[in-house]
């Protein structure tokens, strides 16, 4: 355990920050597996809608890579487009 007091600051605000970077990772998970499974159904236009839109906000504050964002995008597009 740290002595300085800053760095017990650090570490909460570190675990503060993993505990809200988790969450935005585990939803973009759920958004992409649930455009992905509503592939060929009705309302598969607002599932990928929302998935890219979590994929770029997550992006915009840092939590994931700009470039992993657009790479996440294209292949759910390429999977949307293809049909499969």
């Amino acid at each position: 355990m740290a002595n300085i007091k800053s760095q017990k600051k650090r570490i909460l605000t570190n675990a503060k920050r993993t505990e809200r970077n988790r969450a935005v990772r585990t939803e973009i998970k759920s958004r992409v597996k649930a455009a992905r499974e509503s592939i060929g159904n009705a309302d598969n236009a607002e599932a990928v809608r929302l998935a890219a839109k979590r994929l770029d906000m997550a992006a915009a504050k840092g939590i994931i890579h700009p470039r992993q964002a657009a790479r996440r995008k294209s292949r759910l597009m390429r999977r949307v487009n293809a049909g499969t």
